[in-house]
Parts: C-alpha cells; structure tokens; sequence
C-alpha cells in the first residue's frame, strides 16, 4: 500500500496533507524516515507519524453509548450527529451508523467502517437480535407480552415477528427484536394502546452496551466483539456463528 495512502485511511489527515508529512520527514517506517509518499509499505509493520506509531487498521469499529437529541447519522445540516461526538481523528476515518436509534432513543450504537459487516447485522434475513429497555405510559400486562409473542399487526396491516418482552415493572419492559422496522417499537406499543416514553438499547446480538460509557461515550470494539451470533433469550432464533 502507498505510505501516503495509508496514513489517510488511518485518519491523520488528507493525501496532500500526509503527503506533506512524508515529505518533511516526520513520517518513518520500520524505524527510518521515508520521503516519499508513494512509497509502498506494510501498514501493519511500524509506521510511525511525528515518533508515534500509527493505528491502522483495515476497518474500524466503535461502540458509542449514544445519548437523546443526537441522531444516528453521518452527517446533519440541522441536528447534532453520532460523528460528531467523535475526536477529529475518529471523524476522518469514514465510521457510519450500523443501524439506527431515533433521535430521542439512547444505548448502543456500533460505528463502523466495514459495510460488509453491517450487512450481516442489519440484514432481514439473518434475524439477529436488538434487546431494548422500553418505558412506557401504561401498564405492561400479560396480555402484551402475548400480543409481542404472537407478533403485532401495525396499523398499515404490516406484521411483525414474534418479539420477546420480559416486564420489568409495570411500566417497563425488556424487548427484543429479531427485525428493524421504522419506528417499530413506538407503533408496537401504540398498536396496543400504551405510549413509549423511552428506549434504551443494550444488545445488538452478541454486542453488549459497555455499562462504563457515560451517554456520548464511546470506544474501540475489542478482540471477539464484532462476532454476531443468535441469542435465544425467548426461545426463538438459532445459535449461528457469523463471524466477522
């Protein structure tokens, strides 16, 4: 890979930008100063910028425990976005949301670079779960839990998939979906009669929140935690190992 080339994809700046870097020597590889930006490099063999190495890697993915009033976007000409709580390096790297949580929801949101890998998250096919803690005004009965086991026909007769609920207390529940329609648990919720006052999401299949990010915070996923597999928390799903 081009020196230059690598280091953008790192996010330490443009290709003219790192390009001036290497030209005025502060870029050095394998210990050695490289004055060309066309050089061609290993970037996971001791690239170092300014005498610190930098963190290349072929994709990037971040959990950010998102906080209410930001959306789940790259980019917003109105509204604070997910990115934007991000540092500047970060910011250049290309991250966007796999998957959504509304503006006014909260929880886990995976930042990422690799499409690939948020296909297979987000693809209807594959069912993995999204676990949810949802308030609500009204009352969480027996008789909800068994309309979200049955699966809940929306007002545009759009059906959902069967969906576990566990009461937490009256008016809270644990929800797991296997599917992401818009909207989809405020219109299960409404469908019923109660109106949601908040969701918080804490799994996106084996991807759990991190409880030590403060809202806004976020970091690196670690080794092992971009592997999605089913949970079968309710009884439904298969326990399929995906990979990366």
């Amino acid at each position: 890979m081009r020196l230059d080339k690598a280091l953008s994809h790192a996010g330490h700046g443009s290709r003219r930008e790192v390009g001036r870097f290497i030209r005025e020597g502060l870029v050095t590889v394998g210990g050695e100063a490289v004055r060309r930006p066309e050089a061609d490099v290993d970037p996971a063999k001791g690239i170092a910028l300014c005498g610190q190495d930098i963190d290349y890697a072929e994709h990037y993915y971040i959990m950010m425990n998102k906080p209410a009033g930001v959306v789940s976007a790259t980019e917003d000409p109105r509204e604070r976005t997910a990115l934007d709580l991000l540092d500047a390096r970060h910011r250049r790297l290309g991250l966007f949301p796999a998957g959504r949580l509304d503006k006014d929801a909260t929880g886990l949101l995976l930042l990422t670079t690799d499409g690939a890998y948020a296909h297979r998250l987000l693809s209807p096919a594959r069912h993995v779960e999204k676990e949810y803690i949802v308030s609500v005004l009204g009352v969480f009965t027996p008789e909800v839990k068994a309309a979200f086991a049955a699966g809940i026909t929306l007002g545009n007769n759009e059906t959902c998939l069967p969906a576990g609920l566990e009461i937490l207390s009256p008016s809270t529940a644990r929800i797991i979906l296997r599917e992401g329609k818009y909207h989809q648990i405020k219109r299960m919720t409404a469908a019923l009669g109660l109106k949601t006052v908040g969701i918080h999401r804490v799994r996106m299949g084996a991807l759990t929140l991190d409880e030590t990010l403060s809202p806004g915070g976020w970091r690196r996923l670690r080794g092992g935690e971009t592997d999605i597999y089913y949970h079968e928390t309710f009884g439904f799903g298969n326990s399929v190992q995906t990979g990366r």
